[in-house]
Order: structure tokens, then C-alpha cells, then sequence
């Protein structure tokens, strides 16, 4: 019986040090996490550290998203304002929403933002940018945007501050009622000081939120020899160009759609 008295002293022994143990496992737990973020600071992607302030602001100064090689660098300053940023197709806008989301995170973590600089409050971040339907739970896409926006809609009661991050809310619905519940959703999580970030395609959604305390934003793009080149800057003000049906002839479409799509476009 001698295997079974040394296992069962064995646990015994191991029983009688468990707050010790698990005292080591947090000193360990916490050294290894002190050489990450040493790690990740002294890496070849420039950081800095966060600025904390108690105002409705936020304030960046090329700021970049750790996880996209050679990332084109970009300022914002919102100054009791929340975005609202427009653009053509594949032009940037969700990247750069989901760039200032994901600082603000490892800011209040990690103390750490890959900036130059950094400034903003605490917050709660919650999000609504990658949606999908559910077929198990019998959800449509549409149905699942109105649940998620939901929460972010219960969460903007909350007194402290959010960041509310959309990107191109109630897209699963027609163009009439997109715009208007999105105009009312998003006039109602912009109080306080909470602070909402939404990309969007519908310009209509500028007029009506730039008088809602919204900045206006854009990324654009530009057609050399052909083919479309995005620089991948943040510009002031809506955006004035689109790209959709250019795409459409770069891509060798039959040129009857194209003569077709824009002709009703200019109805």
C-alpha cells in the first residue's frame, strides 16, 4: 500500500500550502504579464502612454492599429463631439473606428497606446461591428443589429462614461428606415459622456447628426492609371466622391450595367 500512502500524503501536503501556491501562481501570473507588456513596449511599433482626463474628448496623435503591418498613422481630436465618418468601399473607416477602440482597451489595461500620443477618458467600450444572422436561433441579420444595439442602448444609462462603436448601423434594412432609426439611435447614445464612433455609407446621416453634436469625418480615394489608390488619411468634413460603380467597370462588368447604374443614379 505504499504508493497510496505517499499520494494521498503527497495531497495532504499539497492541501495544507494552497494559499501559499496560490500566492505563487499570481507572483508568477504577474511577472509573466510585466514581461509581455515590456515586451510590447520595446517593440518596433512606437507607443506612448495614456493621458487620462475626466472631459468628453478625445485627442490622438498618429495613432495606428497594432495588428495591420505598415498601418498609415492618423489624428483625430473630438472635443465634446462624437465621429461620424464616412468613405468610399475599402477605404479605411471601420479599421480606424476599431484603431481608437482597441487603444482605448489596452490604455486602461495595459496602460499602453501605439501613438505618439493619447488622450481620453475612462470608458466602457461596446460595439456593434461585426454582425452576423443565426440560423440555429432563428435570428435574421437585421434582427440580431436590434438586439445588439439594444444593449448598447441600455448600457448608455449607465453614469459612467462609453464608447459606443458602430460600424454602418441598420444596414440588414431599407435605405428610408436605416437612416431615420439610425439618426434616432444615434442622437440618443450621444449624451452625457458617453462618446459614440459610427461609419457610415448613407451621407444623408451627416445633415442630420452634424446638428447632433457629431464631427464630420471621411476617407477618400483617388484613380491612377486604372485602378483605385487609397491613402488611408482621415480628412475633415463628409465625403463628397463615391466609388461603388467605378469599382463595378474596374472590374469589367458588361458596360450596359455600368451605362445602366449610372443612369438611375443621376435620377
Amino acid at each position: 500500500m505504499i504508493e497510496y500512502i505517499v499520494f494521498f500524503s503527497f495531497v495532504d501536503s499539497i492541501t495544507k500550502e494552497k494559499d501559499n501556491i496560490d500566492k505563487l501562481f499570481q507572483f508568477i501570473g504577474e511577472i509573466d504579464s510585466a514581461i509581455s507588456v515590456a515586451s510590447l513596449k520595446s517593440g518596433k511599433l512606437e507607443n506612448c502612454e495614456p493621458k487620462f482626463t475626466k472631459e468628453k474628448h478625445i485627442f490622438t496623435r498618429e495613432i495606428i492599429h497594432p495588428l495591420i503591418e505598415n498601418c498609415v498613422a492618423n489624428d483625430i481630436n473630438l472635443d465634446n463631439k462624437s465621429l461620424l465618418l464616412t468613405g468610399s468601399n475599402m477605404s479605411g473607416k471601420t479599421t480606424f473606428i476599431r484603431t481608437i477602440a482597441i487603444n482605448s482597451i489596452l490604455a486602461q489595461t495595459l496602460y499602453v497606446c501605439f501613438a505618439k500620443e493619447y488622450s481620453a477618458p475612462f470608458l466602457k467600450v461596446y460595439s456593434s461591428v461585426r454582425i452576423t444572422d443565426d440560423l440555429l436561433e432563428d435570428t435574421s441579420y437585421y434582427l440580431k443589429e436590434v438586439l445588439t444595439i439594444k444593449e448598447l442602448i441600455e448600457a448608455s444609462k449607465d453614469e459612467s462614461p462609453c464608447l459606443f462603436v458602430l460600424d454602418e448601423i441598420f444596414k440588414g434594412t431599407n435605405t428610408i428606415e436605416r437612416i431615420s432609426g439610425g439618426k434616432a439611435v444615434l442622437s440618443f447614445l450621444n449624451k452625457e459622456n458617453h462618446i459614440v464612433l459610427v461609419s457610415t455609407h448613407d451621407i444623408e446621416l451627416t445633415e442630420l447628426l452634424e446638428k447632433e453634436n457629431y464631427a464630420l469625418h471621411h476617407f477618400s480615394e483617388n484613380i491612377e492609371n486604372d485602378e483605385l489608390y487609397f491613402d488611408h488619411k482621415l480628412k475633415a468634413g463628409k465625403l463628397k466622391t463615391r466609388n461603388a460603380i467605378k469599382i463595378l467597370e474596374l472590374y469589367k462588368y458588361p458596360a450596359e450595367i455600368i451605362t445602366d447604374a449610372r443612369m438611375t443614379e443621376k435620377k
